[in-house]
């Protein structure tokens, strides 16, 4: 948690904190056992991260996001996995080597 935390940080002072908020909602999407709730959080998460002009829009490409919309026509807990695994790969060999050489890892390891 302290570690989850201390990225978000980093993120935030990148101006691209919607890519670990939206892995994070992916996450707990995939525990929703309710299928009312399932479609409920399923819009939420398009609203917010994946249609057009979302207020945190994530960077996926246009085939990702077509691939997603099409999963969210009968809502499942793998609806987001391509989207969810493109932004941690972003993540992954963008983000994190920065995070890495930061002050806010730095503060996390001591």
């Amino acid at each position: 948690p302290d570690g989850l935390t201390s990225f978000r940080s980093f993120l935030r002072s990148e101006f691209s904190e919607e890519n670990a908020e939206f892995w994070v909602a992916c996450e707990d999407y995939k525990k929703t056992k309710s299928p009312v709730k399932m479609a409920e959080k399923a819009r939420k998460i398009y609203e917010e991260f994946i249609q057009t002009e979302a207020p945190k829009e994530v960077n996926i490409d246009h085939f990702t996001k077509a691939v997603t919309m099409k999963n969210l026509v009968e809502p499942s807990p793998s609806s987001f996995d391509m989207a969810q695994k493109r932004i941690f790969a972003l993540m992954e060999k963008d983000s994190l080597p920065r995070f890495v050489r930061s002050e806010f890892y730095q503060e996390l390891i001591k």
